[in-house]
């Protein structure tokens, strides 16, 4: 698109246009008449006419003029000039037209009918042309067109003044290549800073993409595009708008500014923010400032937040491409029947499994679940299982006093069609679950501790427990003291938990004292090792 304009500009200032300037004009002298084949001239049907006819040759400060005829007036220093009209500047511009009249006192040429302009490689049409020598500003008001190398550009009027090195071009302006079409309404060019900018109703086609702006401003030497006022980048299936839009074609780096929406239709989710920054070549995100990721591709949507969002795309323009999704500091999530809190989180496309990080929370309807790590699996965007490493927690709420808990060093949760099925709990187990009769009627507290435990649930309700060398004791309910009804690392933090979408921006930290402290291993001591080395 540069070249082809950059090229147009030396067409105008060497011929295209001009408006009559108010200010006196330099005296650039008398025209020449070089030669022509016949003179005609009668003082009394018009005295200040002479006619010439047959190869005319003009000449006129730098410029010369032929056409097979013309009516030349010597007071006021003009001629018209007839049939196959050529004028040349230079030995690198040419001029040709059906009619010309040129004014020798204000330097002032107009070009009708058949106009064509060459310069170099580049050729104008048009039908009408005006040109100002003295200013060099030209302009075509009756449709033009550009042809350059493989670009042509059209449209109604056109103007360039060298004064401002600035171009203009309205009403219905269209450039095309073999690889991308533009049409726009306003299309401004400045020659010194190679910028164009495009204003009103603008679209920009190259292969799959389309770009949709009012706004648009294009530097043909750095390649960077700056997109203003809401414009609209569509590829395929992939769509972003933004108040402002920053691109370097040349290193292929985005910036977006303010009110982001990213839209993956194939994938059906949705990225909005303030800040969002992209790298083509390695297909590197990251995006800031009220970002949130919305997954679509069930009916109930799953909206995720988090301060910072880092995306990593692997195996580029393949078919096994997948991205990694991290989301830093605050991170929280709601879905109806699904919400979480957690430090930090990540989402593996390939692997479908999405983890969370530092005194992470998970609820599922009156449930509960915390530890140090959880990660949830997930079947076509559907809740398959949950695994919590390490302080696993559950809590369900029974009433706001009576509460089913299991704690153990980890725990698998099943699901089916997002409903919990099965809980296994590993690793010194601890429960305190409330017994029904028949008539769905509180009648006592069950404590058990053991080393494995399976639940298994049919219509919310545990149906069947499993466990392994168990030990416990049944209180019935007017025994149940409340130091006996709570597990000794009991919370219950649902003043943390997301109530709706737009809760997710609400960062609500746990109560000091209550954050998980990450166990960790402990070393044999060094002088109990040198113990069991004597003994052996």
């Amino acid at each position: 698109m540069g070249c082809c304009l950059l090229l147009f500009f030396f067409l105008i200032s060497a011929v295209c246009t001009s408006y009559a300037k108010a200010d006196k004009r330099p005296d650039a002298g008398k025209i020449e008449l070089r030669y022509a084949d016949k003179v005609e001239y009668n003082q009394y049907k018009n005295p200040d006419m002479q006619i010439f006819t047959g190869n005319v040759s003009f000449y006129h400060n730098g410029l010369e003029l032929f056409c097979d005829s013309a009516n030349f007036f010597q007071t006021t220093n003009s001629f018209q000039a007839f049939g196959h009209v050529r004028m040349l500047q230079g030995d690198t511009l040419s001029l040709n037209s059906e009619y010309l009249l040129y004014d020798g006192n204000s330097q002032i040429a107009q070009a009708r009918h058949k106009v064509v302009l060459k310069h170099r490689k580049s050729v104008l049409y048009t039908d009408s042309l005006n040109y100002d020598r003295v200013y060099h500003v030209g302009y075509f008001f009756e449709g033009g067109k550009l042809i350059d190398e493989g670009n042509t550009l059209t449209s109604d009027w056109g103007q360039y003044d060298t004064s401002t090195k600035e171009a203009l071009f309205n009403y219905h302006v269209q450039l095309v290549r073999k690889d991308m079409t533009l049409t726009s309404d306003t299309m401004y060019y400045d020659t010194q800073t190679k910028v164009t900018h495009l204003l009103g109703p603008s679209n920009v086609v190259s292969g799959n993409s389309r770009i949709y702006t009012e706004d648009a401003y294009y530097n043909t030497m750095s390649k960077n595009v700056t997109l203003l006022n809401r414009s609209v980048v569509v590829n395929q299936d992939q769509q972003m708008v933004a108040d402002s839009l920053v691109y370097d074609q040349a290193a292929g780096i985005a910036h977006a500014y303010r009110n982001i929406v990213y839209n993956d239709k194939s994938n059906k989710n949705i990225l909005t923010a303030n800040y969002c920054y992209h790298n083509d070549s390695t297909g590197y995100t990251i995006a800031y400032d009220s970002a949130v990721v919305r997954d679509y591709s069930q009916q109930d949507t799953l909206y995720l937040h988090a301060d910072t969002f880092k995306i990593y795309t692997y195996n580029q323009k393949t078919d096994s491409v997948y991205r990694v999704l991290q989301g830093f500091y605050h991170a929280r999530s709601f879905k109806s029947d699904i919400q979480s809190v957690a430090d930090s989180l990540s989402y593996n496309t390939e692997s479908s499994i999405l983890s969370l990080y530092g005194n992470p929370i998970v609820w599922n309807d009156k449930r509960q679940i915390l530890g140090e790590e959880i990660h949830a699996f997930m079947n076509d965007s559907t809740l398959d299982s949950i695994r919590v490493i390490n302080q696993a927690l559950m809590v369900e709420e029974l009433d706001s006093l009576h509460y089913n808990q299991i704690t153990g060093k980890e725990m698998r949760f099943f699901f089916d069609n997002g409903k919990l099925k099965e809980n296994h709990v590993m690793g010194n187990v601890q429960v305190v679950y409330y017994a029904f009769d028949e008539d769905s009627i509180m009648i006592g507290m069950n404590y058990m501790e053991t080393s494995l435990a399976k639940m298994y649930m049919e219509n919310k309700q545990a149906s069947k427990i499993w466990t392994r060398e168990a030990t416990g004791t049944f209180y019935p309910l007017a025994f149940v003291s409340r130091e006996k009804s709570f597990l000794k690392n009991f919370a219950w933090f649902d003043y943390i938990r997301p109530r709706d979408k737009n809760d997710i921006f609400q960062w609500r930290a746990k109560t000091s004292g209550l954050e998980l402290k990450k166990s960790v291993r402990r070393e044999v001591p060094l002088q109990y090792l040198e113990q069991l080395k004597k003994s052996k």
